[in-house]
């Protein structure tokens, strides 16, 4: 594939500010008074994103991704994740707040709320899914084997007339009409 001169200049755009970025932190880091601890917290980022979170979301994924109504689970723990991570820096704060009006607010027992209500919004709206699903399945069972009615007119209509089935997608007729007398085929 080939790049096109819009795109290029779009990479080298992006590529120069990201070099520009670096240029700018690494010179705010030096220009801290104490730029190892700097170093070190970025390191600690680093470790606890790599060695924790990355595994954590990556096996959850993977505990999620055969389960129905997946996007739903998602969605629910990206609001879970998020809310969580807005409040954990208040939560782990060590000792007493500078200002007591800091955290005038139990955030403990409001993050549990919180993510209580994202546990019950998303049983809920998977309990309405899976419901509106097993109703969708009893109507087609009662039309028959699953086919619309307007498929079952035109196969009617079909065998009436005696025309030839219609070819699927593939080229091919439909399902399970093997090699008959439409195809050129001995008929067995």
């Amino acid at each position: 594939m080939r790049n096109t001169d819009a795109q290029l200049v779009l990479r080298y755009a992006l590529g120069g500010l990201g070099l520009g970025l670096i240029g700018l932190g690494a010179w705010l880091v030096a220009a801290e008074p104490d730029p190892a601890g700097v170093l070190l917290w970025l390191a600690g980022a680093v470790v606890l994103h790599d060695g924790v979170l990355a595994p954590l979301v990556l096996a959850v994924g993977l505990l999620i991704a055969a389960r129905p109504a997946r996007g739903l689970w998602r969605g629910a723990l990206i609001v879970a994740g998020s809310v969580t991570l807005v409040t954990l820096p208040l939560l782990v704060r060590p000792g007493e707040p500078p200002n007591p009006s800091a955290l005038p607010l139990p955030y403990g027992r409001n993050l549990a709320i919180v993510l209580g209500a994202v546990g019950v919004v998303t049983g809920v709206l998977y309990l309405v899914r899976r419901w509106a699903e097993s109703v969708r399945g009893r109507g087609a069972s009662v039309r028959g084997r699953g086919e619309s009615v307007t498929r079952r007119r035109e196969r009617r209509a079909r065998r009436e007339r005696r025309e030839p089935p219609a070819r699927g997608p593939e080229g091919g007729q439909g399902r399970g009409q093997g090699r008959g007398r439409w195809r050129g085929g001995t008929g067995d």
